[in-house]
């Protein structure tokens, strides 16, 4: 029997980063934006909490192979 599961989860990462002093806070968001963006923010990111939204399970109905129907 094959089963599809489906686990839907909430990750919440954190990184430390240090940002330039002075910047408004579009500055700032544009700051991290943009560092994510390029990716070099993910090797930053640390896992710190993950939520388990839901788990769903479907059974899937064996496939009958048109070479073994008899007529």
């Amino acid at each position: 029997m094959k089963v599809v599961v489906t686990v839907v989860e909430k990750i919440s990462s954190e990184a430390h980063i240090d940002i330039p002093d002075g910047l408004d806070e579009p500055a700032i968001k544009e700051y991290i934006t943009d560092l994510y963006n390029s990716g070099e923010m993910l090797t930053d990111l640390n896992i710190s909490q993950v939520n388990f939204e839901s788990i769903s399970a479907q059974v899937l109905k064996p496939q009958l192979s048109t070479n073994s129907l008899s007529l």
